[in-house]
């Protein structure tokens, strides 16, 4: 069966097709796509930003129809999100892009195969594994069994020769962990929920001492100082 294909970024980074990020409590009122018309962010900075907005959560043109509910139930495993948080960062879907946009970092542990290679193969045997363990692929069981199962790949105590030529735990350490979390931790809505103003292009930081921020960066809702911060976000941009 052929992939999906995504449609292309065509507007601003208001037009997600997870919805706006939602604003952390911990950091009350503030949005980081404030700043996108700002001087906080450069022409560079929107189209990558408004690149990654625009990757829809069922989008997949890397991982093929079969592969896709299993990498799907990985991230989903891995960094965990409620079905209905706004503004849910489509893991699975930019990891598809990243695969598909960039297929090498130029660099990667000898002891594995080239990363697209590493994903597939991974993939294949994670589902054999279930099948062995449970009569199921990896998507159809429970968030107990796939817990149970994803931490047999990080110790790497999973031996079907489907795994030949790939460590399982190198591969869970250098790809699962390093691909998933900084997938999600590169999109805006994680920005939000860390008080991130998102790369430092072309404004920067200036005020660099302990404790101390830029005008334009989040202001934590510390006990007592809740509505102050509030105030503070407001302004950010």
């Amino acid at each position: 069966m052929s992939p999906q294909r995504a449609p292309q970024a065509s507007g601003p980074a208001a037009q997600s097709h997870t919805g706006r990020p939602a604003v952390s409590p911990r950091y009350p009122g503030y949005d980081v796509l404030a700043k996108r018309d700002s001087p906080s962010w450069n022409a560079q900075t929107r189209r990558v930003i408004d690149q990654r907005l625009a990757v829809g959560p069922d989008t997949h043109h890397f991982f093929c129809d079969e592969e896709w509910p299993t990498v799907r139930a990985v991230c989903d495993r891995v960094i965990p999100q409620a079905q209905d948080k706004q503004g849910r960062v489509p893991i699975a879907a930019l990891l598809d892009e990243q695969l598909r946009r960039s297929p090498t970092e130029g660099y990667r542990d000898a002891r594995l195969p080239p990363m697209t290679e590493a994903w597939k193969q991974a993939l294949r045997a994670l589902d054999v594994e279930s099948l062995n363990s449970h009569g199921h692929r990896f998507h159809e069981l429970d968030a107990v069994r796939q817990d149970a199962l994803l931490r047999r790949v990080q110790l790497g105590d999973v031996h079907d020769a489907a795994w030949e030529g790939l460590p399982a735990k190198i591969f869970f350490e250098d790809r699962v962990l390093h691909d998933i979390t900084r997938l999600y931790y590169g999109h805006p809505t994680a920005w939000n929920e860390i008080g991130f103003g998102g790369p430092a292009a072309p404004r920067g930081y200036v005020r660099m001492d302990f404790d101390r921020r830029d005008p334009w960066e989040a202001s934590e809702a510390r006990p007592g100082r809740e509505e102050q911060a509030r105030k503070e976000n407001a302004r950010v941009g």
